[in-house]
């Protein structure tokens, strides 16, 4: 996969967003980081076609998102469902989960990532 040029703002922004990871996105974070599901490589706060995506296995060309409360109001749906076109128009899966469910059912999240994935444990 060719490496894109990621301008310093957004690749500044992202380092920042590294190290303040809300308590839903260190909870999954804790989850995926050192091939710890099922040995896949994932990146957290990725930039990717001018977005900077939660989580991202670049292999199976997979992002996860954590949204808050604020994805629910209509302006930000709609800056989603935008987002989500761009990207899956370059090739990737976008899967999206509500913090409330990676804090309660983590176990669930990293269940259904496999699923999709087709590398679910049964």
């Amino acid at each position: 996969m060719p490496h894109t040029p990621v301008p310093p703002k957004i690749r500044s922004n992202a380092r920042r967003m590294r190290k303040v990871m809300t308590d839903a996105e260190l909870r999954l974070w804790n989850e995926l980081r050192a091939h710890r599901l099922m040995g896949l490589s994932f990146r957290r706060q990725l930039p990717i076609a001018g977005y900077i995506v939660d989580f991202a296995c670049p292999t199976e060309k997979l992002i996860v998102e954590v949204d808050g409360s604020q994805h629910a109001n209509d302006r930000d749906q709609t800056y989603d469902r935008v987002r989500t076109l761009r990207l899956q128009a370059d090739g990737w899966t976008v899967l999206r989960f509500w913090n409330d469910d990676v804090l309660k059912d983590i176990d669930n999240v990293c269940t259904h990532i496999l699923i999709v994935l087709g590398k679910d444990r049964a």
